[in-house]
């Protein structure tokens, strides 16, 4: 079994559980990946995250950069996620909010692990469903990319409470540039299709409060 499957890790994943477990189930490669941690077929990579890395990367707005990139370049991307959901503490609403918009705006399909004994088994356990079953090889894709002006502006926008991918390119079209977005009033805001008051109050709340040092 271990000849016919092959698994590329990132050398940055130092997880030494998961990596003996992987080398002695599968041929391992170590490289530098651009998107996702392990690639173990030409449509799936896998984003390994612990329950508080998935919170830290909400909290700084990374997570949405990074499926992304991971969707742009495997059709069926995976994040399996470690740990107790129970450590995740800004609040139940906002964990399945934030996995369901994985699926719906991504296609990034969220399995769960207990720790990494089973993340190494998930792993080892869907690439040889694609290599056995599929005949799927891993393949390294996903270059460095040149962001433009409006893939920043929609990072920008998008990170804002409530406000996502999606809303953030309809606010960007209706006003035209972040400035415009910035310097509108919640009624201005409120104009666009899905922002409410609730949403509306906290984009302006972002853009009026001062900037408090003692929270970096």
């Amino acid at each position: 079994m271990k000849n016919s499957i092959k698994i590329i890790v990132d050398n940055r994943e130092r997880n030494t559980a998961i990596n003996e477990y992987l080398s002695s189930r599968a041929v391992v490669e170590f490289r530098t990946l651009n998107v996702g941690d392990y690639i173990v077929s030409d449509r799936i990579a896998v984003e390994r995250k612990t329950v508080g890395d998935f919170q830290s990367s909400i909290l700084n707005g990374r997570i949405f950069d990074q499926v992304q990139r991971l969707a742009e370049h495997y059709p069926r991307p995976i994040i399996i996620m470690e740990g107790d959901q129970k450590d995740f503490m800004l609040g139940r609403k906002v964990f399945v909010g934030a996995i369901v918009a994985l699926y719906v705006d991504y296609n990034v399909s969220v399995i769960f692990s207990k720790g990494p004994t089973e993340t190494a088994e998930l792993i080892v356990s869907i690439a040889e469903h694609e290599q056995d079953d599929e005949k799927r090889e891993p393949s390294i894709k996903g270059g460095a990319r040149a962001y433009t002006t409006s893939d920043f502006q929609r990072f920008m926008i998008g990170n804002m409470p409530g406000v996502g991918p999606k809303l953030a390119k309809s606010l960007l079209s209706h006003f035209g540039n972040v400035r415009n977005i910035a310097n509108a009033s919640e009624e201005e805001l409120m104009k666009v299709e899905k922002i409410g008051a609730k949403k509306a109050k906290g984009i302006r709340r972002v853009m009026d409060e001062k900037f408090d040092q003692g929270h970096t």
